[in-house]
């Protein structure tokens, strides 16, 4: 019998095959990309808004997950190949987005552009822009991985691109921590839109919720005080031991795509302790967001649902 690793195979070649055919990691029509940039102004294209799709993708892998994992597919075997044939032929039907969740991706995503213009940053917009390749290296498929970040810089330099304003995470962390090691003339200047916004005019619209950190903005990418100083308007409930910058837990979004129960036990016990703070929670990331909202714990809200400038 396969042993429970076949399905990282299996989960490679689907990755691989879908970002092949259509330049996501997940088998799911391009459009939902770029919906939320409808009669935007664009900018300048020296300095691009780059979203690497995660926001709007968030909703479908969550269908994905729980589709997979009806499969038996982290089980391996037989599971695991039917499970994948049938995430790639079957996505486009399987795979469909949830509106409601789509259109809450779309309008985090005009209120973080709407606050990059407040803040005089004039960005551009890429109707085709690519997936960063976060995946291809978080579940270790370093070649793949390599290979696939060449060919998006190569796109961003063809277009004339210079600074990239990411929205989340995992798009800034592989960007800024992980491109200039596998790619060895990366010279774009990768910042954060959350470095943009003036914490002098941000008005918090809640109050008396608790924070989830991104572990990567907050151990890696040096945001957790950042996050904070952001949102101290809002008087947020912190305690040392739930919410602190080496304390605070993982979503157990990381471990979703290998281990869906694994995953979803992590996430119930980070939401339990969240709860025991504030039933209100206040995050920077989609995958958090996403995560810890299917607890049905505690209500999750993205950093740029409750700031406004």
């Amino acid at each position: 019998m396969e042993s429970s690793t076949s399905w990282i195979f299996s989960l490679r070649s689907l990755v691989l095959s879908s970002l092949r055919d259509r330049g996501l990691p997940i088998p799911v029509d391009r459009e939902i990309c770029s919906g939320w940039q409808r009669g935007l102004p664009s900018g300048p294209r020296e300095t691009m808004l780059y979203t690497s799709c995660m926001y709007q993708m968030t909703p479908v892998i969550q269908k994905a997950v729980e589709n997979l994992e009806k499969f038996g597919a982290t089980r391996g075997g037989a599971a695991a190949k039917v499970a994948a044939v049938a995430a790639r032929y079957f996505g486009g039907f399987v795979l469909r987005p949830d509106k409601e969740h789509l259109e809450r991706a779309y309008s985090i995503l005009r209120n973080i552009y709407n606050m990059l213009r407040k803040s005089n940053v004039e960005v551009g917009l890429l109707p085709d822009e690519p997936y960063s390749g976060a995946l291809l290296y978080e579940l270790g498929f370093v070649e793949d991985f390599a290979s696939y970040a060449a060919e998006v810089y190569k796109y961003f330099k063809e277009r004339g691109v210079r600074r990239v304003i990411t929205v989340d995470p995992h798009t800034q962390y592989v960007l800024e921590k992980i491109y200039p090691q596998y790619v060895p003339e990366f010279d774009l200047d990768v910042r954060s839109y959350l470095e943009y916004i003036d914490v002098s005019r941000v008005k918090v619209k809640i109050s008396g919720f608790a924070i989830h950190d991104s572990c990567l903005y907050a151990r890696f990418l040096g945001k957790y005080d950042l996050v904070r100083r952001i949102l101290a308007g809002g008087n947020p409930v912190e305690d040392p031991y739930v919410t602190g910058r080496e304390t605070s837990g993982c979503c157990g979004g990381p471990a979703e795509s290998i281990n869906p129960q694994l995953a979803t036990k992590i996430a119930l016990g980070r939401a339990k302790k969240l709860a025991g703070l504030s039933r209100t929670v206040v995050s920077a990331c989609p995958i958090c967001l996403a995560n810890l909202s299917r607890t049905g714990i505690v209500e999750v809200r993205d950093l740029a649902e409750v700031v406004e400038l």
